[in-house]
């Protein structure tokens, strides 16, 4: 855990977020005086990792704003499974100044192998500016340095973006918490449960409501070069999917087919969508050009073709049919070519996606009256169950490939849907709060 790499040199970067966005400009700044240029490194590939111990004391400052951050960053942080932050009762040393170097041997005597030092002023124009560094306790050092001008109104985001600067100073990948959930909010009795689109924060902050509940909703899929997103929806008492603007909230109709379609997702570069049309009893699977508005069939069986998902590199496509009998996983040319199937354990399988890393494919299994997920490689080959449950379904990745989210159904009169993530590990599982009932969640890329 105290694996050292050299490191040469040291970024004190300059951000700047505009109505709401992260605009980003980078300047680089003389780290203080005697850094010996290396950094502590988690290994995340490795099969159990144990957590990093990491001081995050509250940052200086306006001091509602600079507890609120290193409350979100530290909550960031620990959800990931990846660090252990320390109590704040333990610290020895109280940081004053955040432009000087800490105390180091006080917080090696508590065992904080990371410590995140941050302040919080007033930038002038209504506007503040958020300072943190990361230092290396052990090495003496300082690793990171970054600072951010803002709205107050954004300061959940910034904690975000900090959050995710520390996880990938630590991990070498990139952080996944400046992303948001889209997903269905459900509220009322079980038997006559109404559905809204719903948005928020991957931490289940910041929620809003995007459809009202007249209409029947399923399956949202974020865009992932747009704020956009593609769902399907019984207005007018046609099951169609559909496209709608997050911020405008512009909506429009995805073809004009005559029958129902459903379970829609965007192809990796954002021009396409590809869904399935069910048509004589069975369904197939298209794919839609945004641009043109063509459209292509990729499937043609007599079976249940559903729930297409591209590869990152948009070259193959993973969906979910029965034409074996019962439902299997497939794995198909983008054209709808050479379409093999992957899975071969007991069970059936379902709701398949694939990761942003392409290494892996995500999916729903039904075995044994319970409800499992699990990964597997795109050949079907190296199959692991993660979770398992009553009702376990819809798996969602983050877009660095390295945790899911879910939902769960739970049994009874009071039973509903909740959703949860699950690192790739199997043992870092965590519920994410929402107010009320919450299924088929969608992750979105990084905002910033």
């Amino acid at each position: 855990m105290k694996n050292l790499m050299a490191r040469f040199w040291i970024t004190f970067r300059f951000v700047t977020l505009i109505a709401g966005m992260a605009a980003m400009s980078n300047t680089l700044l003389s780290p203080l005086a005697g850094t010996a240029h290396a950094r502590i490194v988690i290994d995340i590939t490795k099969g159990n990792v144990e957590p990093l111990p990491i001081a995050i004391p509250l940052f200086l400052g306006n001091s509602k704003l600079g507890r609120d951050i290193a409350g979100v960053v530290e909550a960031d942080l620990r959800r990931s499974g990846l660090f252990a932050p320390i109590d704040r009762n333990a610290f020895i040393e109280k940081i004053t100044d955040t432009n000087s170097q800490p105390q180091f041997a006080s917080w090696t005597a508590i065992k904080a192998q990371a410590l995140v030092t941050g302040r919080v002023v007033d930038a002038g124009g209504g506007r503040f500016r958020t300072e943190f560094r990361l230092w290396d306790t052990y090495g003496a050092e300082q690793i990171e340095g970054q600072q951010y001008s803002t709205d107050p109104n954004n300061w959940r985001r910034v904690a975000h973006i900090i959050a995710d600067a520390i996880y990938k100073s630590l991990t070498g990948e990139n952080g996944y918490f400046d992303t948001r959930i889209v997903f269905v909010a459900e509220s009322g009795p079980k038997n006559k449960r109404v559905k809204r689109l719903a948005i928020m924060d991957q931490d289940g902050a910041n929620l809003r409501y995007l459809t009202n509940g007249g209409d029947l909703v399923l399956t949202p899929r974020f865009s992932p070069s747009r704020q956009e997103i593609t769902y399907m929806s019984f207005a007018g008492g046609r099951p169609r999917v559909y496209l709608l603007q997050i911020e405008t909230g512009q909506r429009e109709v995805v073809g004009n087919f005559p029958n129902m379609t459903f379970s829609p997702r965007f192809s990796p570069d954002g021009q396409r969508v590809v869904m399935s049309l069910q048509q004589d009893g069975n369904a197939n699977i298209y794919a839609m050009d945004l641009r043109s508005r063509n459209t292509s069939r990729l499937t043609n069986t007599t079976a249940i073709d559903t729930s297409p998902s591209y590869s990152p590199d948009g070259r193959r496509i993973v969906f979910e049919s029965d034409r074996g009998g019962r439902q299997q996983l497939y794995v198909m040319g983008a054209d709808g070519s050479n379409a093999q199937r992957i899975s071969f354990g007991t069970g059936s399988y379902s709701t398949p996606v694939w990761s942003p890393r392409g290494d892996l494919v995500a999916f729903t299994k039904r075995s044994g009256g319970k409800f499992l997920i699990g990964v597997m490689r795109p050949d079907g080959k190296g199959e692991r169950i993660l979770t398992e449950g009553f009702h376990n379904e819809g798996p969602t990745w983050a877009p660095n490939g390295r945790t899911l989210m879910f939902f769960r159904e739970t049994q009874g009169a009071g039973g509903g849907p909740r959703l949860y993530t699950i690192d790739l590990t199997g043992r870092n599982e965590q519920r994410i709060p929402t107010p009320a009932f919450a299924s088929d969640p969608a992750w979105s890329p990084l905002l910033n």
